[in-house]
């Protein structure tokens, strides 16, 4: 497959192919970048090394062979619509490619023990894993069993052996937490996950420090999507949670969780403050736009891929773990508290 081909079959001119498999991420739109990485993941399709390296002005590397890395999604099933997790495995897949590996397969933990996934697994050998989101037990061991070379990336450490690339979701729910606070805000609910969560035990950590009481009825205790976010806000209002406030542990969560208020005629912020973690491309588009602690998404695929090519090539030996910093990206979604 050349570049030529690609570009005939997604419909685009070869210079557009080219600056998009170079990262250059204003090259298409979204949809013609996934049509082209799709080519590129199903054809196999590396780049000429030699050609890179003498556009380089470095000596050729003649006979260097592509390697192939797998991505797996463990902390959702829906690996094509969840855009924090799609966006991380994008990322990844994009610097691998300028190392010369393709990325050869995704799969869902949720599908681990279906046969056509253990196939997969069984069938298509690849050189290392990144691991998008934290994982099970059961899941480090089906790892160990089957992938040499591991790397974790996410927001919550994971108790392993592993190469991992972290934004500390501890501090950033806490940051999150606190920003709320610093609007006047005392009583603030919470939407997410609470078991082993990092961004609920900052959101805990923010309330302790400043002695307020951490009341059961405000918390949500819900999986990390829109439509569980839309419960959680449900069952906020359905048990009347005095309330002015609500940290959602990720944006999805937010999106479900504004549904939810604006359909009780609940104004954001006026009524309600919001805030959340992510900051997917869709935050700044909603009405009002989220107020959301942004994680360096693209960042962290990059220095996941580049640790993981490392390994698998010998270039270090022992755990190494890497930690990204966050920022608070202030929009609409929160005001100050008026009661």
């Amino acid at each position: 497959m050349t570049l030529k081909e690609i570009a005939k079959e997604a419909g685009v001119s070869v210079s557009t192919v080219s600056r998009v498999i170079n990262n250059n991420s204003k090259a298409a739109s979204k949809e013609v970048q996934d049509r082209i990485w799709e080519i590129v993941r199903r054809t196999g399709y590396t780049p000429n090394s030699v050609a890179q390296s003498l556009k380089r002005g470095a000596s050729s590397q003649a006979g260097t062979e592509s390697r192939s890395l797998a991505c797996l999604f463990a902390r959702t099933p829906a690996m094509m619509t969840d855009l924090f997790f799609n966006s991380l495995a994008r990322s990844i897949e994009q610097e691998a490619f300028q190392h010369n590996y393709i990325l050869k397969y995704s799969f869902s933990a949720f599908d681990i023990h279906n046969p056509s996934t253990y196939r997969l697994v069984m069938d298509n050998h690849v050189n290392g894993i990144a691991v998008l989101g934290r994982c099970d037990k059961q899941t480090l061991k089906f790892l160990k069993q089957y992938y040499n070379s591991v790397v974790y990336v996410g927001l919550n450490s994971l108790d392993a052996k592993y190469d991992q690339v972290i934004c500390d979701g501890r501090q950033a729910g806490q940051a999150a937490t606190e920003y709320l606070l610093s609007l006047g805000h005392r009583r603030i609910g919470y939407i997410g996950e609470t078991k082993n969560e990092e961004r609920y035990l900052g959101y805990c950590d923010a309330l302790n420090a400043r002695r307020l009481p951490l009341c059961p009825a405000s918390s949500a205790n819900v999986k990390l999507s829109s439509e569980d976010g839309y419960k959680g806000a449900k069952l906020l209002l359905e048990r009347k949670a005095d309330i002015s406030a609500i940290f959602c542990s990720n944006d999805l969560t937010a999106i479900g969780a504004m549904r939810a208020l604006q359909e009780e005629g609940i104004h954001i912020p006026q009524d309600m403050s919001l805030v959340s973690i992510d900051d997917i491309d869709t935050a700044q588009y909603l009405s009002p736009m989220l107020t959301t602690i942004h994680v360096p998404i693209q960042e962290m695929g990059q220095m996941a891929a580049k640790l993981l090519i490392d390994r698998i090539e010998g270039g270090h030996k022992l755990p190494v773990r890497m930690s990204l910093p966050f920022y608070m990206a202030v929009r609409e979604s929160c005001g100050k508290c008026k009661t």
